[in-house]
């Protein structure tokens, strides 16, 4: 009996703040993620939000990378929660999120730092990682699309070169709203390629 392949994707629009560079010796500080999947009238939605912050397990804190996420470290060892537990949780939400004969696929902007993170961290907690190996980046989505070289694929551009408006600057590095409007910015660059 063969196996049956989804016919599609459920995208998450998955963002992170982190405590510095690489995962294992800086901690994954917050997580959102955001679905994206298509509607009955087969138009790409935005669905439902995941988020979580992590409670500290590795010594390393940048002042830089905690400064731009402004979360504060101690809070964290009080307040936040558990690795493992946040990644079940995200599992949990990934699975419920995932439409009927569809594949859950990582999408992120400057997927190679969120995804890096994400992977890593399943594989420390010695849990399967609901997205696998692969994602897309949007960025790079963005240079095919609409014919961008690199550094122009910044946010900001590709609002305005799409028609969406800006993420509100109180907003960003907020793992949440970054997922959110990433989401809205991927359904964009979808349309547009025709896809």
């Amino acid at each position: 009996m063969s196996e049956t392949r989804p016919s599609g994707c459920t995208y998450f629009s998955v963002d992170v703040e982190a405590s510095g560079p690489v995962p294992g010796l800086f901690n994954l500080v917050s997580l959102g993620a955001t679905a994206v999947g298509r509607g009955e009238d087969g138009r790409y939605r935005v669905g439902d939000s995941f988020y979580a912050e992590f409670k500290p397990v590795f010594p390393g804190q940048d002042p830089d990378a905690n400064r731009i996420h402004g979360i504060d470290p101690a809070r964290l060892a009080r307040e936040g929660q558990e690795p493992r537990a946040a990644l079940v949780a995200l599992s949990d939400f990934v699975a419920r999120a995932t439409g009927p004969g569809t594949a859950p696929t990582f999408v992120g902007h400057v997927a190679v730092f969120d995804w890096m993170y994400v992977a890593w961290y399943y594989a420390w907690a010695g849990l399967p990682n609901p997205f696998g190996y692969k994602g897309i980046d949007t960025k790079s989505m963005a240079m095919g699309a609409l014919r961008l070289p690199w550094p122009e694929t910044g946010k900001e551009t590709l609002c305005a070169r799409l028609g969406l408006a800006e993420q509100e600057a109180e907003t960003a590095h907020r793992a949440d709203a970054d997922a959110a409007h990433q989401a809205r910015l991927l359904i964009a660059l979808l349309e547009h390629a025709g896809l």
